[in-house]
Order: C-alpha cells, then structure tokens, then sequence
C-alpha cells in the first residue's frame, strides 16, 4: 500500500483533493485489524469491514466502498464462503447499489465503470485463475479506454477537459487493487 498510497495521491491530486490513497490506506490499515475468524460467516465479515471503512473515512469514495461490502454482505448472510462463480453478480449488485447511492451512471468516467467491467469480465467463472485473468484483462482495458475520455461527475467534472488523458483516481484504485489480489500470473 505504500506505493499504492502515493500514486494514488498523485493521481487524485491532478483532478481532485489528493487523498485517495491516503483515504484507501485508512481503509485498508482499519480492514487489516478485524478478527476474520471470530465471525461466524462471510456476510459478517464483508458487513464489519463496511462498518470499519465507514469509521476510517468519512470520503465519497469511502462512502462507496462501504456501500458496496454491506452489499456483498447481505447477500452472502449465513454463507461460509463466496464461490467464484458468484463473484460477478455480487460486483454487479455493489455497481447497482453504489450508483443508488453516489448518483453517478456507467460512463461517467468513475469506478462505475471498471466495477461493471469487471462484472461482466469474471461473470460465471469458476477457477480462480481464470478469475484473476479475467479481472485483470477487464480492469487494464476499462482503466485505457475511459482514459481518454472526460470526468462527467465529482469534483473531477470541474476539469472536464483537462481529465481527458487521466486515470480517474477510483478506477485507477480499482485496477491496482485488482492487479495485486490477482498476482503476478495474471
């Protein structure tokens, strides 16, 4: 997370306050001490880690974040795992829901947009390599092709024009979040 911090900082001061990594490691440090095995299943875990990430950030980006684990985190009440197989309708639940609650749309240049795209990229799949290939072709792809397009909403719209040729910083979080749980093989 370190260098993950600072590019992200980087990236999100070109358009934004310069805090999406600084807001992601917040997030990150408060998930990392949660006692995963004292809870008694999956959805319980996905719900303590919105509720953690709520009180590490008061962001929109955060906001979002915890929106979409407790989405997860209904959805998968009482169960002890998630299947690979799952994976792609619980992202496109947290892209429905995240949009319910920060009223961006698909194609306004946010982590909308790469979310959805990594939906529909790992929907059905059920290895986990094929999982980690799949997400990580469908993140590069969406993070070079929304790149040369302008920011439509956040702080980020004010500067429409100069976004264009710039990651969106959420996206960008997505894509290198994405490359690290995947791994090197993917």
């Amino acid at each position: 997370m370190a260098t993950l911090e600072q590019e992200l900082n980087v990236a999100d001061s070109r358009l934004g306050d310069g805090d999406t990594g600084v807001m992601l490691a917040r997030v990150i440090d408060a998930m990392a001490g949660i006692d995963y095995a004292a809870q008694p299943d999956i959805g319980a875990a996905l719900s303590l880690m919105a509720r953690k990430t709520a009180t590490a950030t008061g962001s929109s980006l955060g906001t979002l974040i915890a929106t979409g684990l407790l989405t997860v985190g209904k959805r998968a009440k009482g169960e002890p795992s998630i299947a690979y197989a799952d994976l792609g309708a619980h992202v496109a639940a947290v892209v429905e829901a995240m949009a319910a609650r920060g009223g961006a749309t698909l194609g306004d240049k946010t982590v909308l947009d790469i979310l959805d795209a990594l939906a529909r990229g790992i929907a059905g799949l059920s290895d986990g390599k094929a999982v980690a290939s799949a997400a990580t072709d469908a993140c590069r792809t969406t993070l070079a092709e929304f790149r040369e397009r302008p920011c439509k909403i956040g702080r980020a719209r004010m500067f429409a024009e100069k976004s264009i040729g710039m990651d969106d910083p959420g996206m960008l979080a997505v894509h290198e979040l994405v490359l690290a749980i995947a791994g090197p093989a993917a």
